[in-house]
């Protein structure tokens, strides 16, 4: 298994004697791009966990800063961090817990025209941030390149977690899911709150998630869990999922029409 040093053997060696993951599959991580969208919450250990993976590259995308109170829940960073830029902070933390993986950060909020090019050559896009037009610039820059999304969201005890896929015939898109909705006034983490390991449930779902865009496995057709919603409720520890239709009239994907 030439591809890989001795390291990087000994790092993902579970990885490897997994039957559905396997050399090939760890060489298909190492070879993947992921874009990850907020270094927040969720973003944190996504993160964390797809480094740990062994991802080639990882981008990631967020404008703010390390704040005091985000260390209740983003675990990516520590006390010293506080006024550091997210991306820069992330950046030199993934470095320290495995130098094999490239981070390549923008401090910029992405919208809809920067959204394609901060898209390009990803593998797998994963939203984790906290703003509804952003959600959907994202959403539709991955449509239009055919890169799967992995949208994660939270709040307060809850949190819901899709895969979206909709070029494909029978796959919704995310717009599918919303509607072709305006701008959504909702109350932030900061006015309502949020319980910190329910960020790092939903983020390490999201890794989970990608992991499984890039390297298939599981017990449906592709086993990659695209077109399904799950929603966490942590108030009663339930968890549902959905099976989301693919909207006939969305504008986005066409009802499957490229």
């Amino acid at each position: 298994m030439t591809a890989f040093s001795a390291d990087e053997l000994a790092r993902y060696a579970r990885h490897i004697v997994l039957p559905e993951i396997g050399g090939a599959g760890q060489l298909r991580l190492k070879r993947a791009h992921v874009v990850v969208i907020g270094a927040g919450g969720i973003g944190s250990p996504v993160l964390q966990y797809l480094a740990a993976a062994g991802i080639g590259q990882l981008t990631v995308i967020d404008d703010d800063r390390v704040e005091a109170s985000n260390l209740q829940r983003q675990t990516l960073f520590s006390t010293a961090d506080a006024g550091t830029a997210k991306v820069a902070a992330a950046a030199a933390a993934l470095a320290r817990l495995n130098p094999h993986v490239r981070v390549v950060p923008h401090a910029v909020r992405i919208d809809a025209a920067t959204a394609p090019a901060l898209l390009r050559d990803a593998d797998v896009v994963i939203d984790g941030c906290d703003n509804f037009d952003t959600r959907l610039a994202v959403a539709d820059a991955a449509l239009a390149a055919h890169v799967p999304l992995v949208s994660a969201a939270v709040g307060r005890f809850e949190g819901q977690l899709g895969v979206f896929r909709g070029w494909e015939p029978a796959r919704p898109c995310y717009r599918c899911f919303v509607g072709d909705a305006p701008a959504r006034d909702g109350l932030t983490c900061a006015e309502e709150g949020v319980l910190g390991p329910v960020t790092g449930i939903l983020g390490s779902l999201a890794a989970l998630e990608a992991i499984r865009q890039i390297v298939p496995f599981g017990d449906d057709d592709r086993g990659d869990g695209a077109g399904r919603l799950v929603l966490l409720d942590f108030l009663s520890l339930r968890f549902r999922t959905l099976a989301l239709p693919k909207d006939p009239g969305c504008r986005a994907c066409g009802g499957g029409a490229d």
